[in-house]
């Protein structure tokens, strides 16, 4: 009986594993190796780049024009009605030092202590750029009190008087979402401690940012959080001006809503990150047309019980989120607040099913959620990885198998997107998909772009066991094989036991191809996971933050502890990962076994 079947012993003999063992092999490479897929666009997306070109450079004659602003401001509010609710946990570090004059947004900082202001010199990068203009730091400057409030005031009336025109970046349709939001809900706050000149022009800023939010561009990706930020300033500003922004935006809100979640709660671009945060800002919309004395629209209510249900699946048992497609893990504060209106919050742990094309699994102590779909389409795809199978594993409590958690935050590490990247099998260490670059990643966005594939997924639940078989034919059209992955779960044991099955496609029979292409199976772990590899070098000893231990076994030919890498809010750690090398032929059917079982059973070595 193969020692790696799912009726296995598990007190069966494993090595030892030697004393000072180093972290993987001897000569292991630094970096994970990634070769061009060769995608090419074609003429595939010749329409799309024709329409951009055409409407972007038409939005920019239009909006730069001298009296655009104009439009904007017909209607002005004099007054502040609601106090929306940001459910976010806000970061009262964050707003001690920008009281201070210090500005610590993604990685990077720059000084500007009052009276100077963040505006008028160069960001450090990009992403620095975005949060600063997008008023990441409103909500912890909030929380400094009536100091906090008027610094807030005053820096948001000097970005006023610096980008009081429409501009490509500051303007752009997702900074100026985020901006209106975070500025919507502390505007009342601010208006409290201004004078009346300065309240009625914070009214005004708002409200014509607000009314620039309902126009185009933006595209159908993104329309829902944009909407609903218009929505929640038409709630703040008061009289008619407020009502009628507020009924244009929820006019078109339940339309956008339909499109971005699915009927099981997913978010379109299959990001449980994106899902989450789109909740967050609905349970803020709901709560600021409650002080109103409004009733949310049927859709929007239809939409948070979705989101709500969906993300039952979506947390781990560490408390934080499945980090797939392109969304993060983010943090337990934040997930446990986007979970605080859910009744059944407290059951989450014990949830098993499908949500948004992830299937989750679970024993007592083991959970595994497994990537059963495909990657967003179109503009959806901006932040889609090339991950087909992609598996995260939860021991106990700790996150053990991750990927490379890539999230936009990190624009500038795209290559983390590609397969090597996320725990599932690459053909030739290529990618099948790549994220657009050069001027076509500049015009359209990092859409990820590259030959279509299918995924199929069968569940079978028996007397303290799950089967879980899901298969993709994305490596079918390079090398002629399919890729399966098998995965049996003892419940009563907590053993995983996997088989990666790679096998002759029933199509593209006449091409010809190479004979033999390599193969690499990766697990990337969490960050700070020790992993340990026994004398037998199939055998690696696992621990988490807990320290716990589990043993991974293989019968895979090569097996290393290579270095890795982790995103964690835009920032890079190293990490470990677990590689199974060897050399599959296209013509033929080729098997790799692998098991996740607890240590400390009879029979386990002693280290």
């Amino acid at each position: 009986m193969n020692p790696l079947g799912p009726f296995a012993d598990r007190n069966a003999a494993t090595p030892n594993v030697g004393e000072g063992a180093i972290p993987g092999l001897r000569g292991a490479p630094v970096r994970t190796p990634v070769r061009s897929s060769g995608v090419n666009t074609g003429p595939t997306l010749w329409p799309a780049i024709a329409g951009r070109v055409l409407t972007r450079q038409l939005w920019i004659e239009l909006y730069g024009l001298p009296g655009y602003g104009t439009t904007l401001g017909f209607g002005k509010a004099a007054a502040f009605a609601a106090t929306p609710r940001d459910f976010r946990p806000a970061d009262l570090n964050l707003g001690k030092a920008v009281l201070g004059g210090r500005f610590p947004l993604a990685g990077s900082h720059m000084e500007a202590e009052a009276p100077a202001d963040p505006w008028n010199r160069p960001s450090p990068s990009k992403a620095f750029a975005v949060d600063l203009h997008a008023f990441a730091w409103m909500p912890g400057l909030m929380l400094q009190g009536e100091r906090g409030a008027r610094e807030a005031l005053r820096l948001t009336l000097a970005w006023a008087d610096a980008f009081s025109r429409w501009s490509p970046f500051a303007w752009e349709p997702q900074i100026l979402a985020r901006r209106v939001y975070n500025l919507s809900c502390a505007a009342k706050k601010m208006g409290a401690v201004a004078s009346e000149t300065d309240r009625l022009r914070l009214a005004d800023t708002l409200g014509r940012q607000a009314r620039q939010l309902l126009r185009p561009p933006g595209g159908l990706a993104g329309k829902a959080e944009r909407l609903v930020a218009a929505a929640v300033a038409g709630c703040v500003l008061a009289g008619k001006p407020g009502a009628a922004l507020r009924k244009s935006a929820l006019g078109g809100l339940p339309g956008a809503l339909r499109v971005t979640v699915a009927g099981d709660g997913g978010h379109a671009s299959r990001s449980p990150e994106a899902g989450m945060e789109l909740l967050l800002d609905l349970l803020t919309l709901d709560d600021a047309l409650s002080q109103l004395s409004e009733t949310a629209p049927e859709a929007i209510g239809g939409a948070i019980i979705r989101l709500t249900t969906a993300l039952r699946l979506q947390v781990l048992p560490d408390g934080r989120l499945a980090g797939f497609q392109g969304g993060g893990p983010s943090s337990v504060a934040r997930v446990a607040a986007a979970r605080a209106h859910d009744e059944h919050a407290e059951a989450a742990d014990g949830a098993v099913g499908t949500v948004g094309g992830l299937n989750r699994i679970r024993s007592p102590l083991l959970t595994i959620m497994t990537d059963a779909g495909s990657p967003g389409r179109g503009a959806w795809s901006e932040a889609a990885c090339a991950q087909p199978l992609a598996l995260e594993i939860v021991c106990g409590k700790d996150r053990i198998v991750t990927g490379c958690g890539w999230t936009p935050r990190a624009a500038d590490r795209q290559g983390l997107r590609l397969t090597p990247g996320h725990s599932t099998l690459t053909l030739g260490e290529q990618s099948f998909a790549e994220p657009l670059g050069g001027w076509k990643g500049e015009l359209l966005g990092p859409r990820l772009f590259g030959r279509p594939y299918h995924v199929t997924s069968e569940r079978r639940d028996g007397d303290g066991a799950v089967w879980l078989e899901v298969e993709h034919d994305a490596w079918a059209q390079p090398f002629g094989l399919m890729h399966q992955r098998r995965l049996y779960l003892d419940q009563r044991l907590d053993e995983l036991r996997a088989e990666e099955r790679l096998h002759p496609s029933s199509t593209h029979r006449d091409v010809v191809r190479v004979i033999a292409a390599p193969y690499a199976v990766r697990f990337h772990l969490e960050p700070g996971v020790q992993a340990s590899l026994a004398r037998d070098r199939r055998s690696i000893l696992l621990r988490g933050h807990s320290g716990r231990g589990w043993w991974f076994r293989t019968d895979g030919p090569d097996v290393a502890i290579e270095p890795s890498v982790h995103v964690d809010e835009g920032l890079t750690r190293r990490s470990l990962q677990v590689v199974v090398r060897g050399s599959a032929r296209t013509d033929a059917e080729t098997k790799i076994r692998w098991k996740l079982s607890p240590a400390g059973a009879a029979g386990d070595p002693t280290t």
